[in-house]
């Protein structure tokens, strides 16, 4: 596997992972927007509501992978990016909502690498118009990305809560 200059951002629904990218967009960092939340927004623009868009969660899930997929296989890997979420992401959702044994999955998370992980601690449950998972759910996202990035060996670095977004911002920074 091809070593690159790749950094996830990722965490729990509410953690702080698109408020983050953003700040760093904003610092010239060069992102990748979280695949799900873009595809959501897609379909919203052709005037599907957000039930509609999830109503075959699995479905969902395998959109949102191929994205991911097709978005990394196009990046040059010298280039420092952040993501908003990473392939392992998928994994852990498949698993959240109980799909097992996925060639397609385990062929993409096989070939993935990034060169470290930021877990984000997450704050109580924000509902917004793309969340729709409950308290219970997000505890367990936290602890499944933690189990599917451990899979491919990456380097997790954990962000805890912090008195302000600068600071997490900051805590990243100085850890890349």
């Amino acid at each position: 596997m091809d070593l690159n200059n790749w950094y996830v951002i990722t965490g729990a629904p509410s953690a702080g992972k698109t408020t983050l990218i953003k700040l760093l967009e904003e610092k010239g960092y060069d992102i990748v927007h979280e695949a799900a939340r873009t595809y959501i927004d897609q379909e919203i623009r052709k005037g599907k509501i957000i039930d509609e868009i999830r109503r075959d969660e699995l479905l969902f899930q395998e959109i949102v992978l191929k994205m991911k997929i097709e978005i990394e296989e196009s990046l040059p890997k010298e280039k420092i990016i952040f993501f908003d979420r990473g392939i392992p992401d998928s994994e852990a959702y498949y698993k959240l909502y109980n799909r097992k044994n996925d060639e397609f999955l385990e062929k993409a998370i096989k070939n993935c690498s990034y060169k470290k992980i930021f877990l984000l601690d997450f704050y109580d449950m924000d509902k917004d118009y793309a969340r729709i998972e409950t308290k219970e759910e997000q505890i367990k996202i936290h602890y499944l990305l933690k189990e599917s990035y451990k899979k491919i060996n990456a380097h997790i670095i954990i962000v805890p809560l912090m008195s302000s977004i600068e600071d997490r911002l900051n805590f990243i920074l100085k850890n890349l």
